[in-house]
């Protein structure tokens, strides 16, 4: 089975709450997740995640703690994905490849449709924010 690895950046505001972007393109479009993207060689993860949210958000972001590493089976590809909680240093959150985004409160991360592996991460950010 082919392996992916990504990193992931659960953005998070002044009113603790997170940024969610939909995904605009593929075979899971339309679903959340958390911006990110795959590892180029050389890179750290902290790296990986700096970069991609440029890319992909136009953004300047602190890579602040480590939250967990999901291991996922989709039925074409297994993901590695490691999720960071992040704050925005510089930028708006410029949507570039993303249809939509939205920032959720511990209350309501579950009214949007998740990809798979982003919601098994969910609980683990949940209790986080409620502490």
């Amino acid at each position: 089975m082919k392996r992916i690895e990504v990193v992931a950046a659960v953005i998070l505001n002044d009113n603790g709450e997170i940024f969610a972007t939909q995904r605009g393109y593929g075979e899971y479009k339309d679903y959340w997740e958390f911006p990110g993207g795959k590892m180029e060689a050389g890179e750290s993860r902290e790296e990986a995640l700096m970069r991609e949210i440029w890319e992909e958000l136009d953004t300047e972001i602190s890579v602040d703690s480590f939250i967990h590493t999901i291991e996922y089976d989709y039925p074409t590809f297994h993901l590695t994905m490691h999720c960071y909680f992040c704050t925005v240093l510089n930028g708006k959150l410029e949507l570039k490849e993303h249809e939509a985004a939205r920032w959720l409160s511990a209350d309501n991360l579950e009214s949007v449709a998740w990809l798979p592996a982003d919601i098994e991460v969910l609980p683990i950010i949940a209790r986080r924010l409620y502490n």
